[in-house]
């Protein structure tokens, strides 16, 4: 029960955070796209600011359901993060949820439910070796990288989701590697962390997310950028846990069944959702401009 508390708590929290971070980060400049220099940007907003509270709230409630649970059974409950933030912008816009709201909702609530219900995540089945856990770490961060450079050739909306699909690989890697440092914490004490590579991996991965995450905010409404990086994550995580954390699920073929309409389900929840029209839409639609000349994506900055 703790574990479901905390990590509805932590979607809640990254829900209401994700909102606020882009309504702010839609202003900001354009020239500062992919670069670290965005987020000095957004810190002079007090909006954002709030936005990152929620985050890191949300972060650190979802650090404590992973040192008492599996980033397969976590995983699936933090991407509820979803309805939160169609709450909120429910209520900034006004806008009723409808039957596609309410589908999205519904299928949302029922694939979560299904893939616990019939994975039964459960741990103890040891780490695996060193082969298998560097060959899923570089396969979800190559995946991340090679996503990146594919979004820079695509225009502003497309390349949005794309980002944030990098994104939530990088966090779902990222629920991994908390994984573990919560254990290093529990078994050596705190002062491990300071002689493990596992935290410097944490915030370094964060840290890169963010960027991204801010990127795909700014040159796109959340729309076509927070159904991508809702579904990447858990299903990283979820790959992650099972294939190097000695996460277990049930293998009867039913539960396979199961278990795969359950994540296809959470999947196409999230898109209906991401894409309601409650989601907020950019501001500034002058901003979005379609060539990838990066004199014109200056241009906006100095026109203001």
């Amino acid at each position: 029960m703790a574990v479901f508390l905390l990590g509805l708590s932590a979607a809640c929290c990254l829900g209401l955070g994700f909102v606020l971070q882009q309504r702010a980060a839609q202003r900001a400049p354009l020239s500062d796209f992919l670069s670290f220099r965005l987020l000095l940007d957004l810190m002079h907003m007090p909006e954002w600011l709030l936005g990152i509270f929620f985050m890191v709230s949300g972060l650190v409630l979802s650090a404590l359901a992973l040192t008492k649970g599996e980033v397969s059974l976590v995983e699936p409950l933090t991407a509820t993060s979803l309805l939160f933030a169609m709450a909120l912008s429910r209520r900034l816009t006004g806008q009723r949820l409808g039957r596609q709201g309410w589908s999205g909702v519904l299928l949302l609530a029922a694939g979560v439910t299904a893939f616990i219900v019939a994975g039964q995540p459960s741990g103890g089945g040891g780490h695996a070796g060193p082969l298998r856990h560097w060959l899923l770490v570089g396969i979800v961060s190559g995946l991340a990288v090679l996503l990146v450079g594919v979004a820079k050739r695509l225009t502003p909306s497309r390349e949005a989701t794309v980002l944030a699909l990098a994104a939530g690989l990088l966090y779902g890697l990222q629920d991994a590697f908390t994984r573990t440092t919560g254990q290093l914490v529990e078994d050596q004490g705190i002062a491990a962390l300071v002689l493990h590579w596992q935290p410097y991996a944490v915030a370094a991965i964060g840290l890169t997310g963010l960027v991204l995450v801010q990127s795909a905010f700014e040159t796109a409404p959340l729309r076509m950028s927070l159904p991508a990086l809702t579904a990447a994550q858990p299903l990283a995580g979820i790959a992650c846990g099972v294939g190097f954390l000695g996460d277990q699920l049930r293998v009867t073929p039913g539960a396979l069944a199961w278990e795969a309409a359950g994540l296809a389900a959470i999947t196409i929840g999230v898109v209906l959702l991401g894409r309601h029209p409650a989601m907020p839409c950019s501001q500034d639609t002058s901003r979005r401009v379609p060539l990838k000349d990066p004199e014109i994506r200056e241009a906006p900055k100095a026109v203001r």
